[in-house]
């Protein structure tokens, strides 16, 4: 009796299993359980930087970018250029569209729908964006941090004019505070970067600075030393310039292809730890300098300068 009733009952569980094997296969493929309906990515054409999207609730959402209003002439007829959703969700707005956003609020919107037919209403606003790196801008000064175990006393901040006697009489960095720096800004990228060209002329004095060593070299006594590399970071002449405002740098390009990147940063006053700080009057392009320790000649000019320069600002003023 006990094998009979298992003949019987083992075929309906197993008519059971399939199903509701089936049907959770129909509510997958028919997308019954997807209730996403979120924007991932989006991009306008002229947009400056990546957008900042929100989502405020189950019904709303918020999306902030910025247009570059030099490269239109009005707000009205913006392309939607590229947009990205969550799994299986449809947009009211589609690539190629074009949305206007010329009204007080800078604001229009599009309406996202989920397979399972809910929906959130995104609200676009634009902000217009100018670049500021576009102009004239006086060098004024060059300043670095520099220095091995600078929680032993051995950092300093300081301008590379203040030790002369490290430099070629007269053609030394003092010869780069009267230069000009020119930007003008010749498009945006794909990504949203923008880029121009950069021209660093030299001021009344004609000369760019020669930023070789000619202090106590304890390594190698009475040899200059090369220091390019380390504060030729804005290309003497002409140079193309990438800024990116997604990672707040500026790269510039030198004619032989040499790389560089930066910041532009705007007056205040960075901590640098161990009681040191350095204070930005305007502007200054900033530069990380990966130096290298150099404990036995720790507290010299030679160690701060040539061997753990640490941080270098080009301090500049717009003209």
């Amino acid at each position: 009796m006990k094998g009979l009733y298992k003949l019987f009952i083992l075929p309906l569980i197993a008519i059971g299993f399939q199903s509701c094997e089936k049907d959770l296969q129909d509510e997958i493929n028919g997308g019954k359980w997807n209730h996403e309906r979120q924007v991932i990515d989006i991009k306008f054409e002229n947009q400056i930087g990546v957008a900042d999207i929100t989502v405020d609730d189950a019904a709303n959402g918020t999306i902030e970018l910025s247009i570059n209003i030099n490269a239109v002439p009005n707000l009205s007829n913006i392309k939607l250029t590229e947009l990205q959703l969550s799994y299986q969700a449809k947009s009211s707005v589609e690539v190629g569209d074009v949305l206007n956003f010329e009204n007080p609020d800078r604001t229009s919107t599009l309406t996202v729908t989920s397979t399972t037919g809910e929906q959130r209403k995104y609200t676009i606003h634009v902000s217009e964006f100018s670049e500021t790196i576009e102009g004239k801008w006086a060098v004024k000064s060059l300043m670095i941090y520099g220095g091995t175990g600078p929680e032993y006393g051995g950092g300093a901040v300081m301008a590379l004019t203040d030790k002369p006697w490290c430099w070629k009489e007269n053609e030394g960095p003092e010869c780069e505070n009267d230069n000009i720096l020119t930007f003008t800004m010749t498009g945006v990228s794909e990504e949203g970067n923008t880029m121009g060209i950069c021209v660093n002329e030299a001021g009344n004095d004609g000369k760019y600075a020669d930023f070789t060593y000619i202090g106590n070299n304890p390594e190698n006594e009475g040899q200059p030393v090369d220091l390019d590399h380390f504060y030729r970071q804005i290309p003497a002449g002409e140079s193309t310039w990438v800024r990116n405002y997604s990672e707040n740098t500026v790269t510039f390009t030198d004619k032989e292809g040499h790389v560089t990147v930066g910041r532009l940063e705007s007056a205040g006053t960075e901590d640098l730890g161990n009681d040191k700080s350095f204070t930005i009057d305007d502007y200054a392009f900033t530069f990380n300098l990966n130096g290298t320790d150099d404990w036995t000649n720790i507290y010299t000019d030679y160690d701060k300068f040539v061997k753990k320069p640490r941080k270098y600002w080009i301090s500049v003023k717009k003209i």
